[in-house]
């Protein structure tokens, strides 16, 4: 029996949990309550981020192939589509905020104040100076993008206004706590 177990059962029925201690018992079974909800957040985070991948990588390819510009030019142009899509999309049904949409896209902004520069002229590099590949290029830059842009908008952009639209409202079981575990207040754990 661990420390915390006294806390978890009600006076005199030790089969029953206390209905407040829904958080040390997802503990003690190893779970964190919203396990499920930041797996699926990951995963439509991945597959709009795919969708917005597919317009960059395909707004890049036709600008290399119809245009003689320069490397940065042509990335600039698709990251900014890319980013537009993939945060309207995000912010709707990802992370489901009804924040202050400049706000948040000021904070976005500032992400890619801080990335665009830098993979820009990495990106560049690479490609002029190294004689990569310019597609095996984006694709890396892309990658970095997904990885780096689902944690910065999960915990900076969205984190305070996360699930908070009117979408997540109607979706809100009563009680949190019983949801996971399939559980009512009588039943026996």
């Amino acid at each position: 029996m661990t420390f915390w177990k006294p806390l978890l059962y009600q006076e005199g029925n030790p089969l029953k949990y206390k209905k407040s201690s829904c958080f040390l018992l997802a503990f003690e079974r190893g779970l964190n309550v919203n396990n499920w909800t930041e797996i699926k957040r990951g995963i439509k985070f991945a597959i709009f981020s795919v969708s917005a991948g597919i317009i960059e990588f395909t707004s890049f390819a036709l600008l290399d192939g119809c245009t003689d510009w320069n490397y940065w030019l042509k990335y600039l142009i698709a990251l900014v589509l890319s980013v537009l899509w993939n945060f309207t999309l995000n912010r709707r049904f990802t992370f489901r905020s009804a924040g202050n949409v400049p706000i948040a896209m000021v904070k976005v902004a500032c992400f890619y104040v801080v990335f665009t520069p830098l993979t820009t002229v990495v990106g560049n590099y690479l490609v002029e100076t190294r004689g990569w590949n310019d597609i095996l290029v984006t694709i890396m830059n892309m990658a970095c993008n997904l990885v780096t842009e689902y944690f910065y908008d999960r915990y900076i952009v969205f984190g305070k206004t996360i699930d908070t639209n009117t979408v997540t409202k109607k979706e809100m079981p009563v009680d949190n706590c019983q949801q996971p575990f399939g559980q009512n207040e009588g039943e026996q754990y």
